[in-house]
């Protein structure tokens, strides 16, 4: 890993899109990816994590043996044939969670890499709204860009469209996107904060990646392996940051490896 002293600035997105049309044909097939791909997660286990959200009263799904007595009697006593799901238990919902993606790049935005990068996109957008959780992008290189806040409403397919315009760059300051990342979740007050990002991990300019690593309360890599990339520096900054590592060598490996790192 190189570690320079080039300092890296904050870009204004207005300013970095080209004026130019984006490929006809990648910006379609990444127009494909964000509408037809999704997370499907695996059902949860019987037993509901405890202390993974508010407890609320809610009908019998197969899930909690938490039996809330007071609301099943009052269900009870107007329905004198009762079904399963007219028992009313006490589970543990899934609490709001704001995650920012932060997607490299640096050199060429074409072939599988474009590929990979619409479909996290598409499966984190998705994912995240379906369940009332908030998604910001940062989009980096030798310098960074906060494509989409946190609290602003920018559809998956300008996302997608914003980061195909965005002209190659040649270097990859991975320390500066993080310290990008992890100022706007600091702005979050969500109770599960996470960041992931999507690099090869070739980092070869500014300071050392792994000091503002530790400084994250969840995060995780989806490593690019279709190409030259560095897994021991993205396994340590998965570590430093709470989280997991994820290989992705073909967009096909984005929505299972996301599944993984979130589910």
């Amino acid at each position: 890993m190189l570690v320079t002293g080039q300092r890296a600035e904050l870009r204004d997105v207005g300013e970095l899109l080209e004026d130019l049309a984006p490929d006809l044909e990648i910006a379609a097939m990444a127009q494909r990816i964000g509408r037809r791909l999704a997370i499907r997660r695996r059902p949860r286990a019987d037993r509901p994590e405890r202390g993974s959200g508010r407890l609320a009263s809610v009908p019998y799904r197969y899930r909690s043996d938490d039996i809330d007595l007071d609301r099943t009697i009052e269900v009870l006593t107007e329905r004198p044939v009762p079904e399963d799901t007219d028992i009313i238990v006490r589970e543990r919902m899934r609490s709001r969670r704001d995650v920012v993606l932060v997607v490299d790049v640096s050199g060429s935005m074409r072939g599988e890499k474009v590929r990979i990068a619409a479909a996290t996109v598409a499966a984190l957008s998705a994912d995240l709204s379906a369940h009332g959780s908030r998604l910001a992008l940062v989009a980096f290189w030798s310098d960074a860009a906060l494509l989409k806040p946190l609290g602003a409403h920018v559809p998956a397919s300008r996302l997608l469209d914003q980061l195909l315009r965005i002209p190659a760059r040649g270097l990859t300051n991975v320390q500066f996107a993080l310290a990008v990342a992890h100022a706007e979740l600091h702005r979050s007050s969500a109770r599960r904060r996470t960041a992931v990002l999507l690099t090869d991990a070739v980092h070869n300019a500014g300071p050392d990646p792994r000091l503002i690593a530790r400084r994250f309360p969840e995060l995780h890599v989806l490593l690019e392996t279709d190409g030259e990339h560095d897994t021991s520096l993205g396994a340590d900054i998965a570590r430093l940051g709470r989280g997991r590592l994820a290989p992705v060598a073909t967009h096909r490996d984005v929505a299972p490896a996301v599944n993984r790192l979130l589910g």
